[in-house]
């Protein structure tokens, strides 16, 4: 008797096939399973960081400027009082502001205010340090302290990673920046040490805040 051509079969589970080609068969099930983990992993896009600060700055704690202590701000005054008692006995006179009205950090984009706060601490630094009268520099001990405190800070915030490219200023800060530079070829020690002094109180109540404030500061 022939074989059944058209009699029941054996469904294909039943079938024996050898060892190699069960494992190659499984292989091939697995395969693209595997593949598609691989390329999930490779494709996936990772969510940009939008806090306003380089995303390796670690060490960046400006919120903590929001507000001096009274301690500190009556430092300040106390300094800023006795040099423009000075300046005024030194009869000092100049015919430019070097801190215009129209400096406001508010219309810089987030990362701009801490280059132009840097900027502006940096300055106000170099030109109370080079006073030379010695009550006055007794007086500025703890205000240069706290300043050096803050920018120490502010680097830490535009620390840009290596690889970064860097960024394109705004007209407005690049402008800002030019002033300040020339400002300091032009202008005589005493009309930059008034300038400075009577920018203190802007630099640490407007300024200062708004960089601590973050985006929140409009």
């Amino acid at each position: 008797m022939g074989p059944r051509l058209f009699g029941p079969q054996r469904p294909p589970s039943a079938l024996h096939y050898p060892p190699h080609l069960q494992s190659l068969g499984l292989l091939l099930l697995t395969l693209p399973l595997l593949l598609a983990a691989v390329l999930t992993r490779t494709w996936a896009v990772p969510v940009p960081m939008t806090t306003g600060v380089p995303p390796d700055a670690k060490d960046c704690h400006m919120a903590q400027f929001k507000s001096l202590s009274p301690q500190e701000l009556q430092a300040f005054k106390t300094a800023k009082d006795a040099i423009e008692d000075w300046l005024v006995e030194k009869d000092v006179r100049c015919g430019s502001r070097l801190f215009p009205r129209a400096w406001d950090l508010g219309q810089l984009q987030v990362q701009e205010r801490l280059e132009a706060l840097q900027a502006e601490l940096a300055l106000t630094l170099k030109v109370l340090e080079s006073v030379a009268e010695p009550a006055l520099k007794t007086l500025l001990d703890q205000p240069l302290h706290t300043l050096r405190h803050i920018l120490s800070q502010l680097r830490a915030c535009t620390q840009a990673p290596p690889t970064a490219d860097p960024r394109p200023q705004s007209r407005r800060l690049s402008r800002w920046l030019h002033r300040l530079q020339e400002a300091q070829k032009k202008e005589t020690p005493g009309c930059l040490q008034a300038s400075v002094t009577f920018n203190l109180y802007r630099l640490l109540t407007r300024d200062l805040k708004c960089v601590a404030s973050g985006a929140q500061c409009v």
